[in-house]
């Protein structure tokens, strides 16, 4: 409301400070013309001189009242951008960003569970497909269509291939790529139960992103494997 109220005072002394400026403009121009027809009539009492004095007062509080003018113009101008056209327009912008990915997550994200949750598992794999060509830099959808591969179609290879297809998809960034290859790697050993082709993908983890906390995570999955694997050796003993 009080946003509102300064922009009416502000729109009011403009307009005031605009009658006022032109006004004193027309006198200005009126009086002028005055002291033109008394030089070309001829001025015996020597009001010519005294006239352009008051002439040079009119014209510096028409200069200050151009002065004002512009001031109270300015501020209003910018009080109504700050106040209202900055935040359309950031608005605005903001939805041409976001709006296609939260359409998705609304729509498309929100229909794929509820027919996960119907039991539709072959109609929410297509669903997620549809959530991740419009919004290719997220993994969820395909981290979702190997979990319902593996969990609920119960088809590990399936979910391998889909998660080895999203892999290579793209180039994913660097969190991403990793978590990929982690799902991989869990699936061949704990699902496929190739041990081998696990232990692969960790190494090419470590060579992979070097010096990051995935690369000390595919270390310590290698170690705890090693454990277990001796451990399993010494126990058939």
């Amino acid at each position: 409301m009080m946003k509102w109220i300064t922009c009416l005072v502000l729109a009011v002394l403009v307009g005031l400070s605009w009658m006022y400026h032109s006004k004193k403009g027309k006198e200005m121009a009126d009086y002028k013309a005055k002291i033109v027809q008394i030089e070309e009539t001829g001025d015996p009492e020597s009001l010519v001189a005294k006239m352009e004095g008051e002439f040079s007062s009119m014209e510096g509080e028409r200069t200050f009242s151009g002065i004002l003018l512009t001031f109270l113009g300015a501020g209003l101008v910018g009080i109504f951008f700050v106040v209202y056209l900055l935040p359309f327009f950031a608005q605005r912008v903001t939805h041409a960003v976001y709006d296609s990915a939260e359409m998705v997550e609304k729509d498309v994200m929100h229909d794929a569970r509820s027919l996960t949750a119907q039991g539709d598992y072959l109609g929410a794999i297509e669903a997620y497909k549809i959530a991740a060509a419009a919004d290719p830099l997220n993994r969820l959808p395909w981290v979702e269509i190997a979990k319902i591969q593996k969990m609920n179609l119960e088809d590990p290879a399936a979910a391998i291939q889909t998660i080895r297809y999203a892999l290579e998809s793209q180039e994913w960034e660097v969190n991403d790529a990793a978590y990929f290859l982690f799902r991989l790697a869990e699936l061949y050993d704990e699902i496929d139960g190739n041990r081998e082709s696990a232990i692969a993908i960790m190494n090419q983890v470590i060579d992979q992103f070097p010096e990051t906390r995935h690369s000390a995570n595919a270390r310590n999955k290698l170690h705890e494997w090693s454990v277990a694997e001796a451990a399993a050796a010494a126990e058939q003993a």
